[in-house]
């Protein structure tokens, strides 16, 4: 599986984007069952945010969701956190 985040927004207005394939991983149905729960709370069009929140673009296989700060569920948070530290 295939998971991508990208972050807009925020005070400096600086994108970052970072991926994470989980093939061959030895946690992969962790994250994988991870991404599918966070997918599932995810919207189809961007959410209107906050000033100088972040946003977010989820793509898991292909199928691409948006969140914001901060409403963002327990399961994005956990998501977006590990894919931006541990992806490239």
């Amino acid at each position: 599986m295939r998971i991508e985040v990208r972050r807009t927004g925020g005070f400096a207005g600086i994108e970052r984007h970072a991926e994470v394939d989980t093939c061959g991983r030895p946690d992969a149905r962790e994250w994988e069952a991870l991404a599918q729960r966070a997918v599932a709370d995810g919207r189809g069009s961007p959410p209107a945010g906050v000033p100088d929140g972040f946003a977010y673009e989820l793509t898991v296989d292909g199928t691409t969701v948006y969140c914001a700060d901060p409403r963002l569920t327990e399961e994005q948070r956990e998501l977006i956190s590990r894919v931006l530290k541990e992806g490239a």
